[in-house]
């Protein structure tokens, strides 16, 4: 019987084929051009890229065409000095930040007009003075309230608050400390040049009381002497003090005002008209310090600003 015949090369005996080289290959098997009989790129480049052509990373090391980005740089904490101001206040834009002095100094100029032209406001403001000074209001606490506003009592609170607003500012090593408690002490000077000759030249009556038969009662003295020393004292006080102190200060000392000006009517010593002047007059003070504690702390911010982009440049 006859063996169906089969093919040579079968699946169980196939040998080996050797791959060969075939053209368009980027390494050839064959020997090098040097003759090392090491593969080498058929183009002829080196066999590897020099160190010098490489493209480093962002911190000098290999990186690949194109470079992949590194990682963030992460920059150490700041070492640098931080102002003592938790929340500073930001600069108001001009247009804005002139609206309050404008303002009081309006309704200054009309309580003067007022009063001088024995006005209906003038008529109105004299039937509340007698109103209150008959009131059932405690004398003596009225005698007391009306005290605060005695430079005896209100210059030497708004001296402490300098020393202490200054020592704590050159403590900290503030740029320009000794400004802002400059500037308080400066619009305190102002408040008697400005409230005496308001007072020659308006001449105003007193109301019924201890005072009565003399005149020059408008603006106020002691009302303006307990607005710009408390309220510069607050001002001086505010960037050291923790939020919820702030708020309070600033409540207390507004309330501490009326109180004053409370006490003033009802013993009979100004008119209520005479009181809200005063709180005008002094109004455009109180805004001056406001600004210049302002510029004192963006001068602080701008100067840690600049130290860490020179210590992150440098860096």
């Amino acid at each position: 019987m006859r063996e169906t015949p089969r093919s040579q090369g079968t699946a169980g005996d196939a040998e080996p084929v050797l791959p060969q080289p075939r053209p368009g290959c980027a390494l050839a098997h064959t020997t090098g051009a040097s003759g090392s009989g090491s593969p080498h790129r058929s183009d002829g480049r080196p066999p590897q890229t020099p160190r010098g052509a490489r493209h480093t990373g962002r911190h000098g090391g290999p990186g690949t065409t194109p470079p992949v980005p590194g990682p963030p740089t992460v920059h150490p904490p700041s070492s640098a000095p931080r102002a003592p101001f938790r929340t500073p206040l930001a600069l108001s834009a001009p247009p804005l930040a002139l609206i309050a002095p404008l303002a009081l100094i309006a309704l200054l100029a009309l309580c003067t007009w007022q009063i001088a032209a024995h006005g209906p406001l003038r008529t109105y403001d004299e039937r509340l003075g007698r109103a209150i000074a008959g009131s059932a209001f405690p004398s003596p606490v009225a005698e007391f309230l009306a005290d605060l506003g005695n430079t005896a009592v209100a210059v030497p609170v708004l001296a402490v608050a300098l020393g202490w607003a200054a020592w704590c500012a050159r403590r900290a090593r503030e740029p320009r400390w000794w400004l802002p408690p400059l500037a308080a002490a400066v619009a305190m000077a102002v408040v008697p040049a400005l409230v005496v000759p308001f007072k020659a030249l308006i001449d105003r009556p007193g109301p019924p009381g201890p005072l009565s038969g003399e005149s020059g009662f408008f603006p106020s003295g002691h009302a303006a002497t307990a607005a710009v020393a408390y309220g510069a004292a607050a001002l001086l006080l505010h960037p050291f003090l923790r939020p919820r102190l702030r708020r309070l200060l600033l409540v207390a000392v507004a309330v501490l005002n009326v109180a004053v000006a409370a006490g003033l009517v009802r013993r009979g010593y100004h008119w209520p008209l005479d009181t809200v002047a005063s709180w005008c007059l002094c109004g455009p003070l109180l805004w001056t310090v406001l600004k210049v504690l302002e510029v004192t702390w963006s001068d602080r911010s701008g100067q840690v600003d600049r130290s860490r982009a020179t210590r992150d440049a440098s860096g």
